[in-house]
């Protein structure tokens, strides 16, 4: 996969498979067939919503806890986990589902790379959430 092909795949799944074009011509094959491309797709997602997540909530923490002595940091803390969080966790599940669709012979369209990838983000707030009750 070369750096063009990059930019071709990128816009392949961030179009959702509605319109794929390639160049000048539409192409009626809208589907992720390698593994690459499935891990690309997935992960691409999971990493995008958790930014979409992370982002308001570390603004939010940073605007209320900015005269914190040490609650500031908490801000940054949020942020990174906002994006080391899906870097560590995505490579690994999103590359466990493509392997799953490619071991399966499946291809996967960029739709369902969005709500696979969004799935993956929704389920790790669902388990953060359920943490923070079991300590109170």
């Amino acid at each position: 996969m070369g750096s063009g092909d990059t930019g071709v795949l990128l816009q392949q799944v961030l179009s959702l498979g509605l319109v794929s074009r390639v160049g000048n011509t539409t192409s009626s094959s809208a589907f992720l067939t390698d593994f690459a491309e499935m891990w690309y797709g997935v992960f691409l997602w999971a990493l995008v919503s958790s930014l979409f997540l992370h982002i308001p909530a570390g603004l939010l923490a940073l605007l209320t806890l900015r005269h914190h002595k040490y609650g500031r940091f908490l801000s940054v803390s949020i942020l990174l986990m906002g994006i080391v969080g899906p870097i560590a966790a995505g490579i690994l599940t999103s590359a466990a589902i493509a392997g799953v669709y490619r071991a399966a012979g499946k291809s996967m369209r960029p739709f369902e790379a969005l709500t696979l990838g969004v799935g993956q983000t929704f389920c790790a707030m669902v388990i953060s959430f359920s943490r923070i009750l079991a300590t109170l």
